[in-house]
């Protein structure tokens, strides 16, 4: 049985690909967002959003659809759902929001294709966590072609340095995310005020 180590060891060295927008990733998502529904505990599940770059349209991406997940209970989550998803062939794991060990904790799951490719990540998060701030770069994104272009060019050229470090692409397109975000979180609540 491979221990939590030798698991997130084995995931973090898959390749970064960043490919051309998929017009069929909306679809994944929904079809997905629909598995779930069928599958989850109702009383701990509440909304489920398509975020990441798969949900912006026109920006290349992973071919990975990246799902939100607002859930009532995250101990309910490890106890309950991880098990389901589990028994369905996904890769659980339970994650720290920020660096190695810096709670918050929340559920992450990998589904994979059946040739063993990344289809779909599935965070599982409570509604206070920050993660859905990326709602918020999603939709300045596509409110913004021009700095959706902008980042889709660092995105191919940081795939293209990183290709073998998971880990190091990640961080290398933080800064540009935060400062995406931090603009939208300005531009959204003066939309809310105007």
């Amino acid at each position: 049985m491979e221990t939590l180590e030798e698991k997130v060891a084995r995931v973090e060295k898959e390749e970064v690909t960043v490919v051309r927008y998929d017009p069929r990733w909306p679809e994944m998502f929904e079809s997905e967002r629909l598995h779930l529904m069928s599958c989850l505990p109702a009383d701990l599940v509440n909304r489920i959003e398509h975020f990441g770059s798969t949900a912006v349209p026109g920006l290349p991406a992973k071919p990975i659809v990246d799902i939100l997940v607002e859930v009532t209970s995250l101990d309910e989550i490890r106890q309950r759902v991880a098990p389901i998803l589990e028994a369905q062939g996904y890769d659980y794991f339970w994650r720290p929001s920020w660096g190695d060990d810096t709670p918050p904790f929340y559920a992450w799951f990998i589904k994979r294709d059946k040739n063993g490719n990344r289809t779909h990540h599935i965070h599982m998060v409570a509604f206070q966590f920050e993660h859905w701030d990326r709602l918020l770069f999603r939709d300045y994104l596509i409110a913004h072609p021009d700095v959706a272009l902008e980042y889709g060019n660092l995105k191919m050229r940081l795939s293209g340095a990183h290709q073998k470090d998971r880990v190091a692409y990640t961080q290398a397109k933080s800064d540009f995310i935060r400062q995406v975000t931090e603009t939208a979180k300005r531009y959204y609540r003066k939309a809310r005020r105007g």
